[in-house]
Protein backbone atom coordinates (compact mmCIF):
# COMPACT_ATOMS: atom_id res chain seq x y z
CA UNK A 1 0.00 0.00 0.00
CA UNK A 2 1.73 3.44 -1.10
CA UNK A 3 0.99 6.18 0.74
CA UNK A 4 1.68 9.96 -0.65
CA UNK A 5 2.07 12.91 0.93
CA UNK A 6 -1.33 14.20 -0.66
CA UNK A 7 -3.25 11.89 1.05
CA UNK A 8 -1.91 12.28 4.36
CA UNK A 9 -2.73 16.45 3.50
CA UNK A 10 -6.62 15.24 2.56
CA UNK A 11 -6.97 13.51 6.72
CA UNK A 12 -9.12 15.56 8.48
CA UNK A 13 -7.47 17.07 11.64
CA UNK A 14 -9.85 14.69 14.21
CA UNK A 15 -7.50 11.96 12.79
CA UNK A 16 -4.35 13.68 12.35
CA UNK A 17 -3.29 16.84 13.68
CA UNK A 18 -2.40 19.26 10.83
CA UNK A 19 1.06 20.43 12.65
CA UNK A 20 2.09 16.33 12.56
CA UNK A 21 0.78 15.81 9.66
CA UNK A 22 2.72 18.48 7.78
CA UNK A 23 5.80 17.32 9.50
CA UNK A 24 5.37 13.95 8.00
CA UNK A 25 3.64 15.01 4.53
CA UNK A 26 7.48 17.01 4.36
CA UNK A 27 9.39 13.59 5.05
CA UNK A 28 6.97 11.91 2.57
CA UNK A 29 7.88 14.59 0.04
CA UNK A 30 11.65 14.29 0.36
CA UNK A 31 11.48 10.38 -0.76
CA UNK A 32 10.66 8.05 2.22
CA UNK A 33 9.89 4.45 1.14
CA UNK A 34 6.49 3.32 0.39
CA UNK A 35 7.05 1.05 3.68
CA UNK A 36 8.06 3.29 5.85
CA UNK A 37 5.49 5.84 4.63
CA UNK A 38 2.65 2.92 5.53
CA UNK A 39 4.38 3.06 9.21
CA UNK A 40 4.05 6.33 9.91
CA UNK A 41 0.43 6.60 8.82
CA UNK A 42 -0.37 3.48 10.78
CA UNK A 43 1.36 5.08 13.71
CA UNK A 44 -0.79 7.97 13.98
CA UNK A 45 -3.86 6.34 12.74
CA UNK A 46 -3.39 3.26 15.26
CA UNK A 47 -4.95 4.99 18.57
CA UNK A 48 -8.36 5.69 17.61
CA UNK A 49 -8.58 2.43 15.36
CA UNK A 50 -7.52 0.20 18.93
CA UNK A 51 -10.09 2.43 20.84
CA UNK A 52 -12.46 1.18 17.73
CA UNK A 53 -11.87 -2.44 18.27
CA UNK A 54 -11.93 -1.90 22.27
CA UNK A 55 -15.44 -0.53 22.37
CA UNK A 56 -16.65 -3.34 19.78
CA UNK A 57 -15.22 -6.08 21.69
CA UNK A 58 -16.49 -4.58 24.81
CA UNK A 59 -20.04 -4.18 23.47
CA UNK A 60 -19.80 -8.14 21.62
CA UNK A 61 -18.72 -9.36 25.32
CA UNK A 62 -21.03 -7.81 27.23
CA UNK A 63 -23.93 -8.14 25.46
CA UNK A 64 -23.29 -11.81 25.46
CA UNK A 65 -22.30 -12.19 29.07
CA UNK A 66 -25.45 -10.92 29.68
CA UNK A 67 -27.49 -12.45 26.97
CA UNK A 68 -29.71 -9.66 26.34
CA UNK A 69 -32.07 -10.54 23.80
CA UNK A 70 -31.72 -8.88 20.39
CA UNK A 71 -34.22 -6.94 20.11
CA UNK A 72 -33.22 -5.05 23.19
CA UNK A 73 -29.35 -5.27 22.83
CA UNK A 74 -28.50 -6.26 19.92
CA UNK A 75 -24.87 -7.62 19.68
CA UNK A 76 -22.12 -5.78 17.19
CA UNK A 77 -22.15 -8.94 14.82
CA UNK A 78 -26.47 -8.79 15.02
CA UNK A 79 -26.19 -6.07 13.32
CA UNK A 80 -23.74 -6.44 10.70
CA UNK A 81 -25.68 -9.87 10.09
CA UNK A 82 -29.00 -7.50 9.86
CA UNK A 83 -27.07 -5.47 7.17
CA UNK A 84 -26.10 -8.20 5.32
CA UNK A 85 -29.57 -10.37 5.54
CA UNK A 86 -31.20 -6.84 4.54
CA UNK A 87 -28.45 -5.37 1.83
CA UNK A 88 -30.63 -4.75 -0.60
CA UNK A 89 -33.28 -3.25 0.91
CA UNK A 90 -30.64 -1.15 3.10
CA UNK A 91 -28.80 -0.07 -0.43
CA UNK A 92 -32.42 1.44 -1.68
CA UNK A 93 -32.84 3.29 1.15
CA UNK A 94 -29.67 4.67 1.53
CA UNK A 95 -29.78 5.74 -2.16
CA UNK A 96 -32.67 7.22 -1.98
CA UNK A 97 -31.71 9.55 1.11
CA UNK A 98 -28.69 9.98 -0.56
CA UNK A 99 -30.48 11.70 -3.89
CA UNK A 100 -33.09 13.68 -1.67
CA UNK A 101 -30.00 14.74 0.67
CA UNK A 102 -28.20 16.19 -2.49
CA UNK A 103 -30.72 17.75 -4.14
CA UNK A 104 -31.66 19.43 -1.23
CA UNK A 105 -28.25 20.26 -0.21
CA UNK A 106 -27.57 21.93 -4.19
CA UNK A 107 -30.68 23.30 -3.76
CA UNK A 108 -29.56 25.47 -0.38
CA UNK A 109 -26.28 26.46 -2.04
CA UNK A 110 -27.78 27.97 -4.45
CA UNK A 111 -30.64 30.15 -2.91
CA UNK A 112 -28.61 30.38 0.43
CA UNK A 113 -25.27 31.98 -2.04
CA UNK A 114 -27.97 34.20 -4.16
CA UNK A 115 -29.75 35.38 -1.26
CA UNK A 116 -26.75 36.28 0.84
CA UNK A 117 -25.51 37.90 -2.79
CA UNK A 118 -28.80 39.95 -2.76
CA UNK A 119 -28.76 40.93 0.73
CA UNK A 120 -25.19 41.82 0.76
CA UNK A 121 -25.84 44.14 -2.23
CA UNK A 122 -28.13 46.77 -0.28
CA UNK A 123 -27.81 47.28 3.49
CA UNK A 124 -31.20 48.88 2.88
CA UNK A 125 -32.63 44.78 1.21
CA UNK A 126 -30.30 43.13 4.26
CA UNK A 127 -32.05 45.23 6.89
CA UNK A 128 -35.77 44.69 5.23
CA UNK A 129 -35.45 40.91 4.63
CA UNK A 130 -33.07 39.07 6.66
CA UNK A 131 -35.04 39.31 10.36
CA UNK A 132 -37.98 37.05 8.27
CA UNK A 133 -34.86 34.57 7.35
CA UNK A 134 -34.21 34.37 11.23
CA UNK A 135 -37.95 33.95 11.72
CA UNK A 136 -37.82 31.34 9.35
CA UNK A 137 -35.48 29.40 10.70
CA UNK A 138 -36.69 29.43 14.30
CA UNK A 139 -39.54 28.15 12.77
CA UNK A 140 -39.81 23.76 13.46
CA UNK A 141 -39.71 22.33 11.01
CA UNK A 142 -42.52 20.02 12.16
CA UNK A 143 -44.84 23.02 12.10
CA UNK A 144 -44.99 23.99 8.39
CA UNK A 145 -44.26 20.42 7.14
CA UNK A 146 -48.08 19.88 6.39
CA UNK A 147 -48.40 22.87 4.48
CA UNK A 148 -45.19 21.72 2.29
CA UNK A 149 -47.10 18.52 2.25
CA UNK A 150 -50.06 20.45 0.94
CA UNK A 151 -48.15 22.47 -2.00
CA UNK A 152 -45.78 19.76 -2.89
CA UNK A 153 -47.38 16.60 -2.44
CA UNK A 154 -45.93 13.42 -0.22
CA UNK A 155 -42.79 12.07 -2.11
CA UNK A 156 -39.84 13.10 -3.00
CA UNK A 157 -40.47 17.19 -3.58
CA UNK A 158 -41.91 17.53 -0.54
CA UNK A 159 -38.62 15.84 1.30
CA UNK A 160 -36.45 18.25 -0.64
CA UNK A 161 -38.08 20.79 0.07
CA UNK A 162 -37.81 19.94 3.98
CA UNK A 163 -33.93 19.54 3.22
CA UNK A 164 -33.62 22.48 1.82
CA UNK A 165 -34.93 24.43 4.37
CA UNK A 166 -32.98 22.70 7.33
CA UNK A 167 -29.44 23.69 5.13
CA UNK A 168 -30.47 26.91 3.97
CA UNK A 169 -30.16 29.29 6.82
CA UNK A 170 -26.58 28.09 7.52
CA UNK A 171 -25.70 28.84 3.53
CA UNK A 172 -27.02 32.25 3.60
CA UNK A 173 -25.85 32.99 7.61
CA UNK A 174 -22.09 32.42 6.47
CA UNK A 175 -21.97 33.69 3.23
CA UNK A 176 -23.54 37.01 4.27
CA UNK A 177 -20.93 37.38 7.03
CA UNK A 178 -18.38 36.46 4.59
CA UNK A 179 -19.41 39.25 2.15
CA UNK A 180 -19.72 41.48 4.61
CA UNK A 181 -16.35 40.73 6.23
CA UNK A 182 -13.99 42.59 2.63
CA UNK A 183 -11.14 43.98 3.81
CA UNK A 184 -11.42 47.78 3.82
CA UNK A 185 -8.62 48.64 2.21
CA UNK A 186 -9.09 45.84 -1.00
CA UNK A 187 -12.95 47.90 -1.37
CA UNK A 188 -11.47 51.36 -1.48
CA UNK A 189 -8.81 50.21 -4.07
CA UNK A 190 -11.59 48.99 -5.76
CA UNK A 191 -13.96 52.44 -5.94
CA UNK A 192 -9.89 53.93 -7.04
CA UNK A 193 -9.97 52.00 -9.93
CA UNK A 194 -13.86 53.27 -10.71
CA UNK A 195 -15.07 49.31 -10.35
CA UNK A 196 -18.81 48.96 -10.54
CA UNK A 197 -20.89 46.73 -7.93
CA UNK A 198 -20.93 43.90 -9.99
CA UNK A 199 -17.25 43.66 -10.63
CA UNK A 200 -16.50 44.25 -6.85
CA UNK A 201 -18.81 41.66 -5.43
CA UNK A 202 -17.66 39.01 -8.47
CA UNK A 203 -13.79 39.69 -7.84
CA UNK A 204 -13.13 41.42 -4.78
CA UNK A 205 -16.35 39.86 -2.24
CA UNK A 206 -16.91 36.37 -3.65
CA UNK A 207 -13.87 35.43 -3.80
CA UNK A 208 -12.83 36.84 -0.16
CA UNK A 209 -15.81 35.04 1.12
CA UNK A 210 -15.00 31.35 0.05
CA UNK A 211 -14.04 30.47 3.67
CA UNK A 212 -17.22 31.68 5.44
CA UNK A 213 -19.08 30.16 1.98
CA UNK A 214 -17.60 26.11 3.08
CA UNK A 215 -17.71 27.02 6.82
CA UNK A 216 -21.60 26.80 5.61
CA UNK A 217 -21.10 23.87 3.38
CA UNK A 218 -20.01 21.80 6.16
CA UNK A 219 -22.52 22.75 8.47
CA UNK A 220 -25.33 22.59 5.52
CA UNK A 221 -23.91 19.24 4.48
CA UNK A 222 -24.47 17.18 7.44
CA UNK A 223 -27.69 18.81 8.25
CA UNK A 224 -28.95 17.74 4.71
CA UNK A 225 -28.92 14.03 5.32
CA UNK A 226 -30.30 15.11 9.08
CA UNK A 227 -33.14 17.03 6.77
CA UNK A 228 -33.95 14.25 4.52
CA UNK A 229 -34.37 11.67 7.40
CA UNK A 230 -36.43 14.25 9.06
CA UNK A 231 -38.76 14.36 5.29
CA UNK A 232 -38.98 11.16 5.38
CA UNK A 233 -40.19 10.75 8.64
CA UNK A 234 -43.46 13.59 7.74
CA UNK A 235 -43.19 13.07 4.19
CA UNK A 236 -41.87 10.38 3.03
CA UNK A 237 -43.01 7.51 1.15
CA UNK A 238 -42.71 3.42 2.42
CA UNK A 239 -42.59 0.81 0.16
CA UNK A 240 -39.38 -0.30 -1.39
CA UNK A 241 -39.09 3.15 -2.53
CA UNK A 242 -38.62 4.25 0.90
CA UNK A 243 -35.46 5.92 2.74
CA UNK A 244 -33.58 5.50 5.47
CA UNK A 245 -36.51 7.69 7.51
CA UNK A 246 -38.97 5.11 6.16
CA UNK A 247 -36.20 1.89 7.13
CA UNK A 248 -35.87 3.20 10.62
CA UNK A 249 -39.40 3.57 11.03
CA UNK A 250 -40.50 0.07 9.97
CA UNK A 251 -37.21 -1.81 12.14
CA UNK A 252 -38.93 0.21 15.20
CA UNK A 253 -42.50 -0.43 14.68
CA UNK A 254 -41.35 -4.47 14.51
CA UNK A 255 -38.23 -4.59 17.05
CA UNK A 256 -35.63 -4.96 14.32
CA UNK A 257 -33.23 -3.53 16.67
CA UNK A 258 -30.10 -4.84 14.83
CA UNK A 259 -31.65 -3.49 11.50
CA UNK A 260 -32.50 0.11 13.25
CA UNK A 261 -28.92 0.22 13.88
CA UNK A 262 -27.66 -0.90 10.47
CA UNK A 263 -29.78 2.13 9.20
CA UNK A 264 -28.75 4.55 12.01
CA UNK A 265 -24.89 4.06 11.48
CA UNK A 266 -25.60 4.11 7.57
CA UNK A 267 -27.21 7.19 8.19
CA UNK A 268 -24.19 8.80 9.89
CA UNK A 269 -22.27 7.08 7.36
CA UNK A 270 -23.70 9.55 4.75
CA UNK A 271 -23.33 12.34 6.37
CA UNK A 272 -19.41 11.38 7.58
CA UNK A 273 -18.87 10.79 3.60
CA UNK A 274 -20.94 14.33 2.49
CA UNK A 275 -18.56 16.21 4.85
CA UNK A 276 -15.23 14.53 4.31
CA UNK A 277 -16.41 15.21 0.13
CA UNK A 278 -16.71 19.17 1.10
CA UNK A 279 -13.59 19.05 3.78
CA UNK A 280 -11.43 17.70 0.08
CA UNK A 281 -13.25 20.72 -1.68
CA UNK A 282 -12.20 22.87 1.14
CA UNK A 283 -8.50 22.25 0.94
CA UNK A 284 -8.52 21.77 -2.92
CA UNK A 285 -10.12 25.51 -3.12
CA UNK A 286 -8.00 26.77 -0.53
CA UNK A 287 -4.88 25.29 0.28
CA UNK A 288 -2.99 27.68 -2.24
CA UNK A 289 -3.91 30.78 -0.16
CA UNK A 290 -6.17 30.46 3.31
CA UNK A 291 -4.50 30.30 6.40
CA UNK A 292 -7.23 27.87 7.16
CA UNK A 293 -6.24 25.16 4.77
CA UNK A 294 -2.32 26.17 4.04
CA UNK A 295 0.38 24.10 5.25
CA UNK A 296 1.88 25.13 8.63
CA UNK A 297 5.48 24.71 9.52
CA UNK A 298 6.08 22.56 12.19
Amino acid sequence: MAVDSNYLKMLPDEIFPARERSAWANRLDEGASPGYRFLMLLKHMLPPLVAFVVFIGGWELIAYLAKAPVYLVPKPSDIVAAAVENKHALWVSVTTTTLEAVLGFFLSIIMGVAGAILLASSKWIEKSVYPYAIILQTIPIVAIAPLIVIWFDAGMNAIVIITFLIGFFPMLSNTLIGLNSTDQNMSNLFYLYNANAFQTMWRLRIPAALPYIIAGLKISCTLSVVGAIVGEYIAGIGGGAGGLGYAITYAAARLKTAYLFACGLSASALGISFFLLVNAFSKWVLSSWHESEMKKDS
